[in-house]
């Protein structure tokens, strides 16, 4: 098993803006319910304040193989680190004004289960395993070995309205710190 943690990125084929993420900025947050890995379901769009969602393609388990060739998909690798970054950022991005912080991915909840308690993340994790959210806002996917996947996006969302999407996201262990970047520069303009 390869380490989830410590990744070359520069050994990685690194994703290209295919521009599946341009339509979003300013989009209304359609209203679903979402499971999340805390036992409730979640509603982004009735959500006050900012929120802040990762979307990753799928988490690695240290007890499950990853699809083959799964390093050389562009933006594939890389989900570990990036949860891992959004947990050791949390409270810094609540410093920010960040009201709600999740991770997302087409993976059902019992699985996101095992990876938020492994991980010690102090958010939860949302499951679009019925790609609800992904067909709904048009979120770009990939196929892999028969799934549809999210690819690596991250969504600020102000109100139930998708203020910023961050795409392509890559190295992902640097996504949360993309987002304080953006939520300073954000508050400064205000200023």
């Amino acid at each position: 098993m390869t380490n989830l943690l410590h990744v070359d990125w520069s050994a990685l084929p690194s994703p290209e803006d295919d521009g599946g993420a341009r339509h979003l900025e300013g989009a209304v947050v359609p209203s679903f319910s979402l499971p999340g890995t805390h036992g409730e379901a979640v509603d982004l769009s009735r959500l006050p304040g900012t929120t802040v969602v990762y979307a990753y393609p799928m988490t690695g388990r240290p007890d499950m193989p990853l699809p083959d060739g799964w390093d050389m998909i562009p933006g594939a690798r890389g989900c570990t680190p990036q949860s891992c970054a959004f947990r050791d950022h949390h409270a810094e991005l609540r410093a920010l004004g960040t009201n709600h912080l999740f991770g997302l991915s087409t993976q059902d909840t019992g699985y996101q289960v095992e990876v938020a308690d492994r991980l010690h993340l102090p958010f939860p994790l949302l499951s679009d395993a019925r790609l609800e959210m992904a067909h709904a806002l048009r979120m770009p996917t990939m196929d892999v070995a028969g799934a549809t996947l999210l690819k690596r996006l991250t969504l600020v969302i102000v109100d139930g309205r998708i203020a910023k999407a961050l795409y392509p996201v890559f190295p992902p262990n640097q996504s949360a710190a993309d987002v304080m970047a953006w939520l300073k520069a954000g508050r400064q303009s205000q200023v």
